[in-house]
């Protein structure tokens, strides 16, 4: 359980995707900007890597991985050249049945997301988090719990962002600072901040 628990905090803080490994910035950086939209996109993340993640390394582990078909007498069948594939049709599929979720039950953070939300289905930080389960061999546990952190993570870090940037919507600041300017001069304040939790893990 200890182990699970150290998994789950590295995922969301010390590799939090935005702010350390820089992954799915397009969609933080233009969904920040009013903390409703902001809270919005962290649950819609924290779902669609808690269910892809491990959906994807049942599929990697029983289907693509080399030797998956050991059952059916092949041993030697390789089929991981199709894992990208793959992961993105999963992924497809679940930001399609999230948008028909929020669609019907939540129409106002639906509306929210505009065009944003069938572009999680490309969205390199979901992607991702499939693509380091594979490399580096989470079992199914470790996987959901590794999409849940993330996805915690994320979240954590855009209501930050959506929080400060409402804030400072009534600042008087320069014009070239206004907008995606002052977007990106937080998120570079924000990731120094969380490269304090990878110095700490790395002193532990």
């Amino acid at each position: 359980m200890t182990e699970l628990w150290t998994l789950f905090l590295t995922a969301a803080f010390v590799d939090n995707m935005p702010l350390i490994l820089f992954l799915g910035l397009c969609t933080f950086l233009a969904l920040s900007k009013r903390p409703d939209a902001a809270l919005g996109l962290g649950v819609a993340m924290t779902a669609v890597l808690g269910v892809t993640v491990p959906l994807n390394q049942l599929i990697y582990s029983h289907v693509l991985a080399p030797g998956a078909w050991g059952w059916a007498g092949m041993p030697e069948l390789d089929l991981s050249y199709l894992a990208l594939i793959a992961f993105i049709g999963v992924i497809a599929a679940a930001v399609q049945v999230l948008e028909m979720v929020l669609d019907r039950f939540f129409p106002a953070i639906h509306a929210a997301f505009g065009v944003f939300l069938p572009l999680l289905t490309v969205q390199c930080a979901i992607l991702a988090g499939s693509l380091f389960m594979v490399e580096r061999s989470y079992s199914l546990v470790e996987s959901t719990v590794f999409g849940l952190g993330s996805g915690v993570g994320f979240a954590v870090a855009v209501v930050m962002l959506g929080a400060i940037r409402s804030r400072l919507a009534y600042a008087n600041l320069p014009s070239g600072m206004r907008g995606l300017g002052i977007g990106f001069v937080l998120a570079g304040l924000m990731s120094l901040g969380f490269a304090a939790f990878s110095q700490m893990a790395a002193a532990s």
